[in-house]
């Protein structure tokens, strides 16, 4: 008898654990809403407190406006593209985001997975480019740590980028496409957040839209101007003023 009914329960795990794999959903396709948050006080913190001015300036700042400014966008997906749109009402209505570079959420970003090839509408200060290239190969370093973003449980990944920018990245394998916001990618699934300590910005999804994607979503961004790669951006900026020397990470992230 204690046979049979070990019989009967083995057969109904047997049939219940595939009719659950059956049914588990993997989003190849939708749209993911994130924030991304900007640690002014730490950013505009001045360097030597014996430069008067910046220090009156900073105390000003502190008493004037919020520590955090926050920025919208939206990331359209499928499986072999994805498009990351800033909203345009934020970057002008938020104040803070005149700091230009990290300050602000101003960068439109195509991604094709297919060919590993992506299109982006960078701003630099009051001049646009459009930028052409392969997407930055990031040496992504996987850990044990997990957290649940937006509903969907993701795992940490870090790494460095341009010798300098730390970066610590979380990616679902629930979606299972190899995007993310702005140009952070290269993950075994959808990055749904990911911080920059040392910047002090963080990028975090708060909705994921499980949806059919329209085609005009995912239209890489086009400009007048000849496209140029991240290389020849990089040397315009070095060529230009000092000032934009010292904001030459954020205008290549």
């Amino acid at each position: 008898m204690k046979n049979i009914i070990y019989l009967i329960v083995l057969s109904f795990f047997i049939q219940l654990f595939p009719a659950q794999a059956q049914f588990a959903k993997f989003a190849k396709n939708g749209v993911i809403e994130f924030e991304k948050s900007v640690n002014m006080f730490a950013i505009l913190k001045p360097k030597n407190d014996d430069n008067i001015w910046q220090k009156e300036f900073y105390d000003k700042f502190k008493s004037t406006q919020p520590q955090f400014t926050k920025y919208r966008s939206k990331l359209y997906f499928n499986q072999n593209q994805s498009s990351f749109k800033p909203n345009e009402e934020d970057n002008n209505n938020v104040k803070g985001g005149w700091w230009g570079g990290n300050t602000s959420q101003i960068n439109e970003v195509a991604t094709d997975f297919s060919t590993s090839k992506f299109t982006t509408l960078k701003k630099v200060f009051e001049e646009t480019f459009l930028v052409k290239d392969s997407l930055r190969k990031i040496n992504w370093k996987i850990t044990s740590e997990v957290r649940n973003i937006a509903g969907y449980n993701c795992r940490r990944a870090n790494a460095l980028i341009m010798d300098s920018v730390y970066v610590v990245a979380f990616y679902t394998d629930e979606i299972p496409v190899s995007g993310g916001p702005e140009s952070f990618t290269g993950l075994p699934g959808m990055i749904l957040g990911v911080a920059l300590p040392y910047e002090h910005i963080t990028w975090f999804a708060t909705k994921v839209s499980e949806i059919s994607v329209e085609p005009k979503d995912l239209i890489p961004p086009t400009s007048k101007k000849q496209s140029i790669t991240l290389k020849a951006l990089k040397e315009k900026i070095l060529s230009s003023s000092e000032y934009l020397k010292e904001s030459l990470k954020s205008f290549l992230l």
